[in-house]
C-alpha cells in the first residue's frame, strides 16, 4: 500500500510537471492606472521573468494570453465564464465581478491594489470648456451622465449628496460610457459628465472640456486593483504570486522614469503622455500602491453598499472576504521588499529635483509646477509657480512649446493641467492655484490676493517679454484633437 500511495504520488508530480498551465490576463489599457497590472507587464514581457520553473512547474508550460478591455462589465463576463483567471478593475466593477462569481457558485478575489487613492481623487466631473458652470452647486437641475455601476458613479452620489442634492430629483443622470460622453459634451447634448481614470482629465487635455469636481474633495477612497479566480489561485499559487512580482516590477520602472513609460502608454493606447505622466509622475493624482490600506478595504465595502442601493446586485458580499492579501505579501517577501512598512506608508511618489530655474533644491512640494517641454525626454521641476511662469517665458523666447504645464492645488493638493486652473496673485508676488473658482475667490478674499486666469497670468509673463501669448497646451489644444 505504500509503494502504490508513493507511485500516486509521483505520478500526480509528473503530470504537474508536464502540465501546460493556462495563464489567461484581462486588462484595461486606457484605464492607465491599471498598466503595472496589465499593459507594461504584456509589453515588457515581465511575467515570463517571474513564472515558476522549479518543483511541481519543473517541466510546466506556459500558455499566457492577453485580452483588453475598455471595462470592466465584459472582462468579468469572460472571468464567469473560465476564459479568464485574472483581470484588473476598479473597485466598483470588481464587487459586480465578484457577485457574478457568486451567482456562478464560484468565487473571486482581489489580489492587490494597483493604484489608487485614499482621499478619492482620479474620479472627476467635468463640463464642456466654455460652460459658464465653476462648481458642483451649479449642475441642479441639469443632465449629466456616469458610466453607471462604476467607481465614478458611486463617486457622482456622494458628492452631489454632500451639496444637499437629490440624484434622483435635483438632477438628469443617464448612463454614458466616456466614448459617448466626450461627443455628447462637444455637441452640448450633456452638460456635465462624470468619470473614471483618466478621462476627467483627457477630456480636458484635449481642450474640449474642463475639470470643475475631483474625488478627493469627497474624501472617499478609491482604487484600482486585480482579481483572481479564487480556484485558479488555490491551484496555482505560484502563479498568482509571479504575476505580482511582475506588477512589483513594473512599478518600479514606471517609478523611475515616469515619462519613458507615459510614452509608451501613449503609444498603445493614444491617451497622451501628458496625461499619464500626471497620474504617474511624482506626487501624481494617484499612488501605485499594492498594499491593502484600511482606506482601500473601506472602499471595496462602500462600492458593495452603493451597488445594492443602485439595485445592481442583491448578493451578499463581504469585502473582507473579497480580499486576499496572502499573495501580494509573498511576492513583496520575494522581491526583497517590506509590505507592513509600505501599509504604513501614505505618502504620494516622492519629487527629488531642483528648481530647473534657479537651481535650488525643492524641499517644500505644497507649490510645486512643472513644464514638460516638447521634444525634451524629462519633465522640468520648479518650486513654485511664479518660476514655473517664469521660465516658461524664456522656453518660448527661444522658439520652443510647452506640452504641459502642471500646478499643484493649493487647498487639496492635487495636480493639476495649468490652462485649466484657477489663479491668485498674491501681494508677495506669490501665485497660489485652485481647481475651483469658489476657492481661488475665497483665498483672494482672504489674502488680498488678485484672482487670475491662466490666460491673463501667460499674457502678463509674454507683454513683459513681447511674445506671442498663444499658447499649446498639449496635444488637447491642436495637433491631438482628432487622436483616440
Amino acid at each position: 500500500m505504500k509503494y502504490l500511495s508513493a507511485l500516486a504520488a509521483l505520478l500526480f508530480i509528473a503530470s504537474a510537471q508536464a502540465e501546460t498551465i493556462r495563464v489567461a490576463i484581462g486588462t484595461q489599457d486606457t484605464t492607465i492606472n491599471c498598466a503595472t497590472g496589465g499593459l507594461l507587464i504584456r509589453e515588457l514581457k515581465l511575467l515570463e521573468k517571474y513564472l515558476p520553473h522549479d518543483g511541481k512547474y519543473k517541466d510546466a508550460k506556459y500558455d499566457i494570453i492577453w485580452k483588453n478591455f475598455t471595462s470592466g462589465a465584459p472582462l468579468t463576463n469572460e472571468m464567469v465564464a473560465g476564459k479568464l483567471d485574472i483581470g484588473s478593475m476598479a473597485d466598483f466593477p470588481g464587487s459586480a465581478n465578484a457577485a457574478a462569481f457568486q451567482k456562478a457558485g464560484k468565487r473571486s478575489v482581489f489580489v492587490t491594489v494597483l493604484s489608487g487613492s485614499t482621499l478619492g481623487s482620479g474620479n472627476g466631473i467635468v463640463v464642456p470648456k466654455d460652460s459658464p458652470i465653476t462648481s458642483l452647486a451649479e449642475l441642479k437641475g441639469k443632465t449629466l451622465s456616469v458610466p453607471f455601476a462604476s467607481t465614478a458613479h458611486g463617486m457622482l452620489l456622494r458628492a452631489v449628496q454632500a451639496q444637499g442634492l437629490d440624484p434622483s430629483k435635483d438632477l438628469n443622470i443617464v448612463a454614458q460610457p466616456p466614448e459617448v460622453a466626450g461627443p455628447a459634451l462637444q455637441t452640448g447634448k450633456i452638460e456635465a459628465h462624470a468619470d473614471f481614470v483618466p478621462f476627467a482629465e483627457l477630456f480636458a487635455y484635449r481642450g474640449f472640456a474642463r475639470k470643475i469636481y475631483d474625488g478627493a474633495q469627497a474624501n472617499t477612497p478609491t482604487f484600482h486593483g486585480s482579481l483572481v479566480d479564487a480556484a485558479y489561485a488555490e491551484k496555482y499559487p505560484e502563479v498568482v504570486v509571479a504575476f505580482l512580482r511582475a506588477a512589483i516590477e513594473a512599478e518600479s520602472l514606471i517609478a523611475a522614469e515616469p515619462e519613458k513609460y507615459s510614452e509608451l502608454i501613449e503609444k498603445l493606447t493614444g491617451v497622451e503622455a501628458a496625461v499619464s505622466y500626471l497620474y504617474h509622475g511624482p506626487l501624481g493624482l494617484q499612488t501605485r500602491d499594492f498594499s491593502w490600506k484600511p482606506e482601500f478595504r473601506q472602499a471595496l465595502q462602500t462600492s458593495i453598499d452603493t451597488l445594492k442601493l443602485l439595485r445592481r446586485t442583491d448578493t451578499d458580499l463581504d469585502a473582507a472576504r473579497l480580499i486576499d492579501d496572502r499573495y501580494i505579501r509573498e511576492a513583496y517577501k520575494l522581491s526583497g521588499l517590506d509590505y507592513d512598512a509600505r501599509l504604513k506608508n501614505y505618502a504620494k511618489h516622492p519629487l527629488q529635483a531642483n528648481d530647473a530655474l534657479t537651481g535650488k533644491p525643492i524641499a517644500d512640494t505644497g507649490r510645486v509646477a512643472d513644464i514638460w517641454v516638447r521634444g525634451e525626454p524629462k519633465v522640468r521641476h520648479y518650486a513654485a509657480a511664479e518660476t514655473a511662469f517664469t521660465d516658461l517665458r524664456k522656453i518660448e523666447a527661444a522658439g520652443h512649446t510647452a506640452r504641459a504645464v502642471y500646478v499643484h492645488d493649493l487647498k487639496h493638493g492635487i495636480k493639476l493641467l495649468a490652462p485649466l486652473a484657477y489663479f491668485v496673485a498674491e501681494p508677495q508676488g506669490q501665485i497660489a492655484a485652485f481647481l475651483q473658482k469658489d476657492e481661488a475667490d475665497a483665498y483672494a478674499r482672504e489674502h488680498g490676493g488678485k484672482l487670475r486666469d491662466y490666460a491673463s497670468l501667460r499674457s502678463d509673463t509674454a507683454q513683459t517679454a513681447g511674445l506671442d501669448t498663444r499658447f499649446q497646451a498639449g496635444r488637447g489644444q491642436g495637433e491631438g484633437q482628432n487622436r483616440k
